[in-house]
């Protein structure tokens, strides 16, 4: 959890040599929106992204070769399971 007011003071102070954010508090309505024209209108985000050591991924951080394999694997086993009538490892529910 991040109090994104204090890491911007942080930052100014130069206390910090880099941060990575995938999530903001406040992001809802700010990301997937092209906003190149009426810029971000939150002043602690904006101030937040001036920041040449900051880097902020709107939820992407996790979109690697790797990741998105395994998320294609995972589903692949839960069709499989399920057309085969198996219970398989991703089940939400107990074995009754």
């Amino acid at each position: 959890l991040v109090d994104s007011a204090a890491l911007v003071e942080t930052l100014r102070a130069g206390r910090l040599s880099g941060v990575g954010l995938d999530v903001y508090e406040e992001e809802t309505g700010v990301f997937f929106t092209d906003r190149s024209i009426q810029g971000i209108a939150d002043d602690t985000l904006a101030r937040l992204v001036t920041f040449p050591q900051v880097l902020v991924t709107s939820h992407q951080a996790y979109f690697t070769r790797t990741a998105v394999g395994q998320i294609i694997d995972a589903t692949v086993r839960n069709v499989d399971d399920y057309a085969a009538g198996r219970r398989g490892e991703n089940v939400l529910v107990p074995k009754k």
